[in-house]
């Protein structure tokens, strides 16, 4: 008797497939503009903190536009609505190179930022709500290894063709455009998607505080490593290519850590292991400043501290999706995009501000805080409840 693939299962792999794909248009749009923005702003003769403000503005078009994603979504198709934002953000990305103008760059970094966050949104409902529930953690690992690895293929690109001319950006929006054809594929597949009930967001703020905070985490350190970094390698002295392959080897990491510190979190305490991740991230980031003389030793220390700081989105959604069933599974999902991009634009203006007050390590400083100031909470969680 032959064994056949249900058409169902058929049907599971091809919408997440097509979540996946836009999973990984997400970092790639991320990956390759905050540290090409900000090396080409740098060239405008933009400040620090100045990059670090237009940075965040893709937390403040995020925070803004969330909300009203899902409703949109109800009315075109989570189908149609990702295709107009892949569409919409490839034509962005190439629009900054055309307009080389620092003051059109702030509205232009905000429609680019607001097609991202839809695809967020929607490709994270979209593999949720397709994953087998059995398989959950093991899929929304495949997602983060393939989110992060669209952060790595940003940068690369960035050390393969250079930061300036045209090549960059238009090799980032072909790749946006290709994400196009497995969502085509997989058209039919739409989950159906109804209007959000109001107030949820402060719902999932009070449930489970500790996993949204890892989110807002995760967001500053992120985007502040991601716009600050390369800077803070032409400032001890790297050229533009090695200054962006720091933030390649930091994206790395968090390829590789993605799977095995989920499999970790499903079996010890989800907040024993994002309080391990805090502390590590925090030592990680304090011993920048004494690698700085080694670019071997320092892209080996920022491939490490990137992987373990990489996982905390991943282990902070498990935390929170632990407790959470049906509808309210949606709910966190934009919950958490919403609290990533309150972190995405605090950010780069505080590691950026770090660097200028105290230049250039600042930057590590001011990353380290960061880790610490999330550290106390998850260990007040742990003391006050224990697993």
């Amino acid at each position: 008797m032959s064994i056949l693939v249900a058409p169902s299962d058929r049907d599971r792999l091809g919408a997440m497939s097509a979540a996946i794909a836009c999973v990984a248009v997400v970092g790639i749009g991320l990956g390759l503009s905050i540290p090409l923005l900000s090396l080409e702003m740098e060239r405008m003769g933009a400040s620090s903190v100045v990059i670090g403000l237009n940075t965040a503005v893709a937390g403040l078009a995020a925070i803004l536009t969330v909300p009203f994603v899902p409703r949109l979504a109800a009315k075109l198709g989570v189908v149609r609505l990702l295709a107009l934002a892949i569409g919409l953000g490839g034509l962005c990305l190439v629009a900054f190179k055309l307009l080389p103008h620092l003051a059109l760059w702030f509205p232009l970094r905000f429609v680019f930022s607001t097609t991202l966050g839809a695809l967020f949104v929607l490709s994270e409902f979209w593999i949720n709500d397709a994953a087998p529930p059995e398989r959950r953690g093991l899929v929304m690992g495949i997602y983060a290894t393939v989110l992060a690895l669209g952060f790595a293929v940003g940068p690369a690109l960035l050390t393969l063709l250079g930061t300036e001319g045209f090549a960059p950006y238009l090799a980032g929006a072909g790749l946006f455009f290709l994400g196009l054809l497995p969502l085509a594929l997989a058209r039919t597949l739409s989950p159906a998607l109804a209007h959000g009930e109001g107030g949820r967001l402060a719902t999932y703020l009070r449930l489970a505080p500790v996993a949204v905070l890892a989110a807002a985490l995760y967001g500053a350190v992120e985007a502040g490593a991601f716009a600050i970094l390369p800077l803070y390698g032409l400032r001890i002295g790297l050229d533009a290519r090695a200054a962006a392959g720091l933030v390649s080897a930091a994206a790395l990491g968090n390829v590789l850590f993605q799977i095995p510190v989920g499999l970790l979190a499903d079996r010890v305490d989800r907040r024993a292991v994002m309080l391990g991740a805090s502390l590590l991230g925090a030592l990680g980031a304090a011993l920048i400043p004494a690698a700085s003389g080694s670019f071997a030793a320092l892209a080996a220390l920022i491939f490490a501290w990137g992987g373990i700081a990489g996982t905390l989105y991943t282990v902070g959604l498990a935390h929170l999706g632990a407790s959470l069933r049906g509808p309210d599974l949606a709910g966190a999902n934009a919950a958490f995009v919403m609290l990533y991009n309150v972190g995405l634009m605090l950010g780069p203006p505080l590691v950026g501000g770090g660097m200028d007050l105290a230049p250039p390590h600042g930057f590590a400083w001011a990353l380290a805080l960061l880790f610490v100031a999330f550290a106390l909470p998850v260990a007040t969680s742990l003391w006050r409840r224990p697993a």
